[in-house]
């Protein structure tokens, strides 16, 4: 009898010692720990390390015990195991479900801008800000000759590849891979039809990007661009020169330039195009989807 009591008791403080731990671990693990006010991002990069990506979470999660976190790092060896990229923390989500989710690497993709500037390096400082990726990154494959052949792109020719426009990428996406995701946008943009259109007004895609970036210095009135891509057409088609003062202050590099003289007029550039008849070389900035439409639809 006696041994039956001890057998019992024992039975019953196991019991109560397993559901213990059990409602420990559902606290620390499953029970709602993270109270940011809304929605939230940590950004995971190559220089992380367990502690820092730590103090990120705590930063930005609010979690009301990190225990959890850090019993689920050690198990899982997180240390080898780190993922760069975008991870959303929500309100009155769980310790396993966010650690899960950084432990996989189950990012979060963000938007990306790809905006209509003047020049390629202000489109590797912008896009270098956005993404993981350092501009000199970006800057050195735009630079590079060889790269642009690969691309199918001269220096004057490689604002082409781009189509401003804001798309959904992850955060820590490699330059290579965000050139790759450029030349599918293109694609996509430069489908049959807008093929179709260019090659009725005898132009290339280049050469409509060429035109639309000098139509889109000239005016930032959308309804009045597919006129002026209509006179610039009309003066190619004619073999007269464009004459478009855009073109003088890019070729002196001067885009704040006011007023054009003649002395400006004179200046020796392949993008004068007061002294060389046809288009210049390239654009001389990153023409909009509705500064390329304009030309199109002239």
């Amino acid at each position: 009898m006696e041994k039956k009591k001890i057998i019992i008791g024992t039975f019953i403080a196991l019991t109560l010692i397993g559901a213990a731990c059990a409602g420990t671990a559902y606290y620390y693990l499953f029970a709602p720990q993270f109270h940011p006010q809304k929605t939230v991002y940590i950004y995971i990069d190559r220089d992380d390390t367990t502690d820092s990506i730590y103090n990120k979470v705590k930063r930005q999660g609010h979690p009301r015990s990190f225990n959890g976190f850090r019993w689920m790092a050690q198990y899982k060896k997180y240390p080898t195991n780190i993922h760069t990229g975008r991870y959303a923390i929500r309100p009155g989500e769980n310790v396993y479900h966010v650690f899960s989710r950084l432990y996989r690497g189950y990012q979060e993709p963000m938007n990306l801008t790809v905006g209509s500037v003047r020049t390629l390096d202000r489109l590797a400082r912008s896009v270098g800000k956005q993404l993981m990726i350092d501009s000199t990154e970006i800057a050195g494959l735009m630079n590079d000759s060889a790269f642009q052949q690969k691309l199918g792109y001269t220096k004057e020719t490689m604002p082409c590849l781009f189509i401003p426009e804001t798309y959904q990428v992850y955060w820590d996406m490699n330059a290579e891979e965000f050139f790759e995701r450029m030349q599918k946008e293109h694609q996509k943009f430069w489908n049959q039809e807008r093929l179709d259109k260019a090659n009725a007004i005898g132009m290339t895609p280049t050469e409509v990007c060429t035109l639309a970036s000098i139509v889109e210095e000239e005016t930032n009135n959308n309804s009045e661009k597919p006129m002026v891509a209509g006179l610039y057409i009309n003066r190619l088609h004619t073999d007269m020169p464009l004459q478009a003062d855009p073109t003088i202050k890019f070729a002196l590099q001067d885009f704040g330039l006011r007023r054009i003289t003649n002395a400006h007029l004179a200046v020796e550039s392949p993008y004068n195009t007061y002294l060389n008849a046809g288009l210049p070389p390239g654009p001389i900035r990153i023409p909009s989807s509705i500064g390329l439409d304009a030309v199109l639809n002239y």
